[in-house]
């Protein structure tokens, strides 16, 4: 995300990090086809991860991209909500883009509350049926469906979904889980102040000789065997997979 929208960099510079997140083991993309500046062309990012995985160089026979449809990003810089019959067009959209047969995991990005919740599963449901979009058995076999919420240090009001999501075997993918820890280095914590107890992800940082972002992700990772943080970068050097890992 933080590649194709806003004060996003050169293309050659954009693939540096997704490269990097591939050579250090990463096997889940996250994209959407409104992950581009405001008013231009859909799916920047759908063209970038396509982009990254061709001209990797490795084998990517086992990682997953998922991609999202239903929001839209026009000129005046606000995020619209777009469900059925708009999700099937953008799917196919992102199909292209993606530069293949079947998206693995397809997601409904936030649904329209002027299109009946049933309409826009039903659209999901008509995909799935026409191949065009198929479960990730990878993850969690022929029952996957997954949540995306917001969830981090400074954002925990998903609990109750993250627990029902554990209770049911589902997938809970917290978007932003670097919040409130994101721009922290090692040394201090410059934006860890937004409430108590964040200054911990720093002693614990110092005492295991790891960065604040990674005891973020392994912080959410004990939270429950069905969180797959996906975190943003912008540079290879990003500290959440340069150091080595964090045993929780």
């Amino acid at each position: 995300m933080p590649l194709s929208l806003e004060g996003r960099p050169h293309e050659q510079r954009a693939l540096a990090p997704v490269h990097a997140a591939l050579d250090a083991g990463v096997t889940l993309l996250d994209t959407a086809d409104s992950y581009h500046l405001p008013g231009a062309e859909p799916g920047h990012g759908e063209r970038l991860i396509a982009r990254a995985l061709a001209t990797h160089g490795g084998d990517t026979s086992d990682v997953l991209v998922t991609t999202k449809g239903g929001r839209g990003r026009p000129a005046d810089g606000s995020w619209t909500v777009t469900g059925s019959p708009h999700l099937k067009a953008a799917a196919e959209a992102s199909l292209k883009r993606l530069g293949v047969d079947a998206i693995g995991l397809y997601q409904l990005h936030k649904p329209d509350p002027a299109v009946p919740y049933e309409e826009s599963v039903g659209a999901l449901r008509e995909l799935l049926d026409e191949g065009k979009i198929r479960r990730a058995h990878a993850i969690l076999g022929d029952r996957l469906v997954s949540v995306q919420n917001q969830f981090s240090p400074a954002v925990r009001d998903s609990v109750a979904e993250l627990r029902l999501c554990a209770e049911l075997g589902l997938a809970f993918l917290p978007w932003s889980p670097l919040g409130g820890i994101s721009r922290s280095s090692l040394d201090g914590p410059s934006s860890l102040d937004r409430g108590p107890g964040f200054g911990t992800f720093h002693s614990v940082a110092r005492e295991r000789e790891v960065s604040p972002q990674q005891v973020c992700l392994a912080w959410l990772l004990a939270k429950s065997p069905s969180v797959i943080p996906i975190p943003g970068a912008s540079r290879p050097s990003w500290p959440a997979w340069t150091r080595r890992p964090c045993r929780s």
